[in-house]
């Protein structure tokens, strides 16, 4: 019998695992617009994620302004072509540009931040680990991404851009770190398979090479209880 707390039957159970399963970094977006009221469910799905000493140190800006999702796309392209000198294949290329595109196409864009001030110069359990508030935020925008997945909308985070850029145009804090620009909108497919994986990036890692049982690097047993 299953503890008692367990209150998500099979279908529930098996859609939460099919959102994490199918969620995909999304660059190809369709102009259709996204109604307000969902973007409002994903951006508190973001403000529902967990935080060490329930510090909540993120802020989300959503922007649909045209004028500056144009001027976005001009400070992300700049560190694309910088980027892009590192990496000389022309199916990594192809994918830089993408992320680009991505974010000229897409109706909305979240600017997801990080204050590492929230809740004061003392955060519960995290006097031995500063860096729980990043890890926080993270938590967040996994959030939304996995309701932005069960709600049918694409989402592609861009991270390419200098943090003082974005401060100037978006007019955030010094001390606030702009961690992610997100794109989100409508998409024509979701891939089968993560972008890099089918471009011959990188596959995904065997979990068993990964998951350890009482200690690094012992292995996890097939026949554990």
């Amino acid at each position: 019998m299953p503890p008692v707390a367990v209150d998500f039957d099979d279908a529930e159970r098996k859609a939460v695992y099919k959102a994490i399963a199918t969620r995909r970094d999304v660059r190809v977006f369709l102009p259709d617009p996204v109604p307000v009221t969902v973007v409002r469910r994903i951006l508190e799905a973001g403000h529902q994620g967990p935080s060490v000493g329930y510090m909540q140190p993120w802020n989300f800006i959503a922007i649909r302004d045209k004028q500056l999702l144009a001027e976005l796309a001009e400070l992300v392209e700049r560190e694309r072509v910088r980027a892009g000198e590192k990496f000389p294949d022309e199916q990594r290329d192809y994918y830089l540009r993408l992320k680009v595109e991505g974010l000229r196409e897409a109706p909305w864009t979240i600017c997801v931040t990080n204050d590492p001030t929230r809740g004061g110069p003392v955060v519960l359990g995290r006097n031995t680990i500063p860096e729980t508030d990043l890890m926080s935020t993270a938590c967040a925008i996994e959030n939304m991404w996995l309701a932005a997945r069960a709600e049918g909308i694409g989402m592609g985070w861009v991270s390419m851009y200098e943090k003082g850029d974005l401060r100037t145009l978006l007019g955030i804090p010094e001390h606030v770190d702009p961690v992610a620009l997100l794109s989100l909108g409508y998409t024509p497919h979701f891939a089968d398979e993560p972008i890099l994986q089918r471009v011959g990036w990188r596959n995904r890692i065997a979990i068993d090479e990964i998951v350890f049982l009482n200690g690094w690097a012992k292995p996890w047993k097939e026949n554990i209880r």
